[in-house]
């Protein structure tokens, strides 16, 4: 059962805005999850007090919250998710003004790139990167205050980090809300400043961050990693996430389509006429595969579950890998050759002239021998011959 909001920020419920607000900042401080790595429970405690907060710091939300309970609330509990006021919105952007607290309150976002081979990305695994990010300052533990000081309730704004002016519009005089300009809508100020951190609460440092990934991954996928960027500044709770962009190098023997391997496999005149067995390449290293008499130049085999995971299907079987026969023909043949070459063009009933004398590069060899086997025929897919 879900706990009161007004229990989870220990305030009354009369509280002002400017007194939740001070409350979610200070237990924020003690709840935040990266100042209580060993408790398991931080976390969830952490995500009560951001639901909290932002159920009683909205004026139109707190009200439906203290007529109707839980069941007025976000989406996540079967309720109605209301958002942001549009009207709000547009009187803001219209009028100027408005608050940044929304906004300051979370850290920024980070975005690191890595590069896979081939044989990584079908793998997957984990892979420890360094990020230099600000992260709260060691010295205040993102206070920005002083050893032994605080940081004090902003006299101007009193706790609230905004202040109501009038601005003259077409309108006239319009009364409108703004950050207030002396504590930059943190609602504190500092007398006395942290020393390491001159008063941000935050310092740039590198930092090891792990990073699952999952087998199949594709060029150009991202990797999601939940508060792992930037410390929000100071007054904040939830830092910034990851975004982890996956580069796969291109390999010299396979081409990728989808989760399915492509390559190429060499096999000899003969054994194409004849039939055989052929080592083919696979990313663990290399498969016997057998093919039929008169294989033909472009013929396709498949070797079922050779290929990559789908990422997004982790149920999914694996793809397959397709190999594409190129069939080679000898450049260089002795007398002996031709002649039972030419015996057996007689036997297969061509009609040929004396081919001309292959020396070096050349291809009239590979016409008169493709003439022979009648590779005008179209190339065959064999489905699971392996």
């Amino acid at each position: 059962m879900k706990r009161d909001y007004y229990e989870v920020l220990g305030i009354r419920r009369d509280a002002t805005e400017a007194e939740v607000r001070q409350a979610f900042r200070r237990l924020a401080k003690q709840l935040h999850p990266d100042a209580n790595s060993d408790d398991a429970e931080a976390e969830e405690r952490f995500k009560e007090l951001n639901e909290a907060y932002a159920a009683l710091s909205d004026p139109e939300r707190r009200a439906r919250y203290d007529r109707f309970g839980h069941e007025s609330t976000g989406a996540g509990e079967g309720g109605f998710d209301f958002g942001t006021d549009l009207g709000g919105t547009i009187f803001e952007w219209v009028f100027g003004g408005g608050s940044d607290a929304a906004h300051a309150s979370r850290g920024r976002d980070l975005r690191v790139d890595i590069t896979l081979t081939l044989k990584e990305a079908a793998r997957g695994g984990t892979r420890t990167i360094n990020v230099t990010r600000l992260e709260w300052c060691d010295e205040c533990h993102g206070t920005g205050a002083a050893s032994g000081a605080r940081p004090e309730t902003c006299p101007t704004c009193r706790g609230a980090g905004q202040v109501r002016i009038l601005q003259n519009t077409f309108l006239g005089a319009i009364p409108v809300t703004t950050t207030c300009q002396r504590c930059q809508g943190r609602g504190e100020i500092i007398r006395r400043p942290c020393s390491r951190c001159g008063g941000q609460g935050r310092a740039r440092r590198g930092s090891p961050v792990e990073v699952t990934i999952p087998a199949g991954v594709d060029n150009g996928m991202r990797i999601h990693i939940r508060g792992q960027g930037e410390a929000a500044p100071r007054g904040g709770a939830r830092p910034g996430d990851l975004w982890v962009y996956i580069h796969v190098r291109p390999h010299p023997a396979f081409q990728r389509q989808g989760c399915d391997l492509l390559c190429e496999a060499e096999v000899s005149l003969m054994r194409a006429a004849l039939g055989g067995t052929l080592e083919v390449p696979t990313l663990d290293g290399s498969e016997r595969m057998r093919i039929p008499p008169g294989a033909q130049p472009g013929d396709q085999f498949r070797l079922r579950g050779r290929g990559l995971l789908d990422p997004t299907q982790i149920s999914a079987p694996p793809g397959d890998l397709l190999v594409v026969l190129r069939v080679t023909v000898p450049r260089k043949l002795n007398e002996r050759q031709r002649q039972l070459l030419r015996e057996l063009a007689v036997s297969l009933g061509e009609e040929l002239d004396e081919p001309p004398q292959v020396e070096g590069e050349g291809s009239g060899l590979f016409e008169w021998v493709r003439n022979i086997f009648g590779s005008r025929s179209s190339p065959r897919a064999d489905e699971g011959d392996e």
